[in-house]
C-alpha cells in the first residue's frame, strides 16, 4: 500500500460505524486480523442491500459471490474502539467488479480490504454480465467513479 495514496474517508458515499467488541480481541490484546474480514462482509452486505431493495430478484435468481478477499493491516486496533468503514466499487468489469473498505479510527487509518465480486447466476451456477441496472445504481452512488473494463 505505500505506493498507492492513502485513502480518505470523504471518498467513499457508503459508510458504517461499528463497535469493536471485547471478543474480537486476541491473545495479543488487540483487534484479531479475521475479524477485519468479518468488518469488511458487515459493509459490503450493507451496501448491496440497497442495490437489492430495488432489483427483484437479487440474492434470490442472481447476485453477488465473493472471488476473492485480502487486507492490508496498516495500524493496530484495540478493545474498546469504533471503527467508521467505508466501502465502494473501484471496478467494474462485464461480470466482475472490485471492491474497497478502508476502515478508521478515527482519523487513523487502521486496514484497507480489497475484493472481487462475481455477478452469478444461483440456479444455473455460472457468472452472468452485471446487469445495466445494478450498473447504473453503482455508478450513481460513488463519490470516485469506478473504473470499467
Amino acid at each position: 500500500m505505500s505506493a498507492e495514496v492513502a485513502p480518505t474517508l470523504a471518498g467513499y458515499a457508503h459508510r458504517i460505524q461499528l463497535a469493536v467488541r471485547w471478543g474480537d480481541m486476541d491473545a495479543l490484546g488487540h483487534i484479531n486480523n479475521v475479524k477485519f474480514f468479518t468488518y469488511d462482509e458487515q459493509v459490503r452486505l450493507q451496501y448491496f442491500d440497497t442495490i437489492a431493495a430495488v432489483v427483484p430478484d437479487f440474492w434470490k435468481g442472481s447476485g453477488i459471490i465473493l472471488a476473492k478477499l485480502g487486507c492490508d493491516f496498516v495500524g493496530q486496533l484495540r478493545y474498546p474502539a469504533t471503527l467508521d468503514i467505508g466501502f465502494r466499487i473501484s471496478r467494474l468489469g462485464r461480470s466482475s467488479l472490485d471492491t474497497e473498505a478502508a476502515m478508521f479510527e478515527g482519523e487513523r487509518l487502521i486496514a484497507v480490504s480489497r475484493g472481487t465480486l462475481v455477478w452469478f447466476d444461483y440456479t444455473r451456477q455460472k457468472s452472468l454480465p452485471i446487469p445495466e441496472t445494478v450498473r447504473a445504481l453503482i455508478r450513481g452512488r460513488e463519490v470516485i467513479a469506478p473504473l470499467e473494463s
